[in-house]
């Protein structure tokens, strides 16, 4: 098995090889980087490219360790008896299969991603170490050891909320994916809006990289932002010389909510342009 890339995904060389040696270490790939840079768009190409299922594990601040295992719903069962339910009399009734469960007993050999990990408490990730590295754990209720028959291509992401346990991080081969730069980002686009014109991408793209590089932004524009505006852009038809207007009335670019997220940002953006704008007069 190995990662080349896919059409609708822009892969730099480096990312390549990030996720072809985590697959050759059959270690989890831990994959950081800004929100909206593709991080969970990677794990569901890998699994496209490679032509193997993917199973999706998107983790919440109160998402626990145990249900990517299993879940035993012991008030389910109590009920049920109380009600005469002969279903009771099997434990497996009342256990339900979680997300690494599912991977480990699937036929083919799955991509598992387990999705914003940071998001979950400090222990969550210590909590699946053995799990994770051993590919196997034991179900209290059924004696039973779940052991993976094809150990799962694990991809994991983070947006560094939080830093993550040394010994988790140990267990992982890392990679950063870093912002695009101007070349990668116009692949992107032209991934996205094959043949779009050569102006509007250019002028579109200079604005969000000034944006990007405001001193003091809050919430920088993202990759997937940039997408949303554009396809914006081409459907009201915007040009790239509306883009360029210097009208001080209108400082702030069209359908910039696709990009500015908060009002200090927008107030900051509006502040900087008109400085900008009555210095060139």
């Amino acid at each position: 098995m190995k990662f080349e890339g896919t059409r609708r995904y822009v892969a730099t060389d480096d990312l390549k090889v990030a996720v072809n040696a985590a697959i050759t270490l059959s270690r989890p790939l831990l994959i950081k980087g800004e929100p909206g840079t593709g991080k969970t768009a990677l794990a569901i190409e890998v699994a496209e490219a490679l032509g193997v299922p993917i199973i999706e594990w998107h983790i919440k601040s109160t998402t626990k360790a145990h249900q990517g295992l299993y879940e035993y719903d012991a008030v389910s069962r109590l009920r049920d008896s109380q009600l005469g339910d002969p279903r009771v009399q099997d434990i497996k009734n009342y256990i339900k299969r979680g997300k690494l469960w599912e991977a480990f007993t699937h036929e083919a050999r799955p991509v598992l991603l387990i999705d914003e990990i940071d998001k979950a408490d400090i222990e969550f990730p210590n909590d699946l170490l053995q799990e994770l590295d051993r590919m196997e754990f034991f179900v209290y209720e059924t004696g039973e050891t779940v052991k993976a028959h094809n150990r799962p291509i694990v991809i994991i992401t983070s947006n560094n909320e939080k830093e993550l346990p040394d010994a988790f991080l140990r267990r992982c081969f890392f990679h950063y994916i870093k912002f695009p730069d101007d070349e990668t980002m116009r692949q992107i686009v032209e991934v996205h809006f094959p043949g779009l014109k050569g102006k509007l991408v250019s002028e579109a793209m200079r604005i969000f990289y000034d944006l990007r590089d405001m001193p003091g932004i809050k919430k920088k524009p993202s990759t997937s932002e940039l997408l949303d505006w554009l396809k914006l852009l081409l459907n009201e038809d915007v040009s790239a010389d509306t883009l360029r207007e210097s009208d001080s009335r209108k400082l702030i670019p069209p359908l910039a909510g696709a990009l500015l997220k908060n009002e200090q940002d927008v107030h900051l953006f509006e502040r900087i342009a008109f400085m900008a704008r009555r210095r060139g007069d």
